[in-house]
């Protein structure tokens, strides 16, 4: 039996919301009824849905579009072919993060190291190689390491992209996985840039130390299983990163272990502001742990064991 997201009342035939994934009674499954997040991807600030006549019979013509979504060449509603999208943008960069590993692979085994790293590896030597800056969040290096990512981010972002909106989190996602990773080269810059094909990073852990942050701001207690076994607050884990993380750095050691600590730390500092900027300005009603089988904590499980390495080469 889930449990309404809004009013806490237990559902046997609960509605599941497509357009912000939330779990509902039947007296909120409606939109406007539970202040979806969705609401604010139809441009409809008041809450009452398109009906679908012609806007001339108003008086006012065809609306000036207000985003840049409204400019495209093709439907973006709920209706159109980027429906599907809305919602679902954490398991849609899992997949973008699988898909470019195996990318990986077949580039580094037909054409070799060299031309991965050209590709996907954000690098001191070219931080000019701006497609880097987007294709370094997605590319790791390794299987556990973006096993660890993959388990961060799919129990965390779902509750992050139910909070903000799909678009919003997409721009999250991609915002702060580029400045961590730029920061990271950056610190490598200062401390020297290493001889090729030396130095670099890679991995989605500044995106995922993001949407940590986030949830740090709106839900500090929220529980949540290191390793799957030891509950902490979800704060507590945030304070121990960037402590950590802070510590490398200052000890002239910003890629220890082939972490990458500053792109840690950005990344942790991004989702920290971004999260007060959501608490000051969006009414965000919060839960204080996960639980199995959905309901009003969010995707089933267990929380993740946290900021993973962001893997260096």
């Amino acid at each position: 039996m889930a449990t309404c997201d809004v009013c806490g009342k237990n559902e046997s035939m609960p509605y599941n919301c497509r357009h912000c994934g939330g779990t509902y009674c039947g007296e909120h499954r409606l939109p406007e009824n539970h202040n979806c997040t969705g609401l604010h991807n139809w441009n409809d600030p008041k809450g009452v849905f398109d009906s679908g006549f012609d806007d001339s019979v108003n008086g006012g013509g065809k609306s000036k579009a207000s985003s840049l979504s409204d400019k495209l060449p093709i439907e973006t509603g709920p209706g159109g072919p980027l429906a599907y999208f809305r919602g679902n943008m954490t398991y849609t960069f899992l997949a973008l993060m699988w898909l470019t590993f195996l990318a990986q692979i077949l580039v580094s085994t037909i054409f070799g190291s060299g031309a991965m790293r050209f590709l996907f590896v954000l690098t001191p030597q070219n931080p000019e190689y701006v497609w880097t800056w987007v294709t370094s969040i997605f590319a790791h290096g390794g299987f556990m390491h973006i096993v660890f990512n993959s388990i961060v981010i799919f129990f965390f972002g779902p509750l992050v992209e139910r909070y903000v909106g799909s678009r919003k989190f997409a721009i999250l996602f991609i915002v702060s996985g580029a400045l961590a990773g730029l920061s990271q080269i950056g610190i490598q810059i200062v401390e020297g840039v290493p001889p090729a094909p030396f130095g670099g990073v890679l991995g989605a852990s500044g995106a995922a130390l993001a949407i940590m942050g986030v949830l740090t701001i709106l839900n500090p207690n929220l529980k949540v299983y290191l390793y799957f076994i030891l509950p902490v607050p979800i704060w507590l884990l945030a304070a121990g990163t960037a402590l950590i993380s802070v510590a490398f750095i200052g000890g002239g050691a910003a890629g220890a272990g082939g972490i990458a600590h500053a792109a840690h730390l950005v990344g942790l500092v991004v989702g920290l502001a971004y999260g007060e900027y959501v608490k000051r300005t969006q009414n965000i009603r919060t839960q204080n742990q996960f639980q199995l089988g959905g309901g009003p904590g969010g995707p089933g499980g267990p929380g993740g064991p946290g900021g993973p390495g962001r893997g260096r080469f």
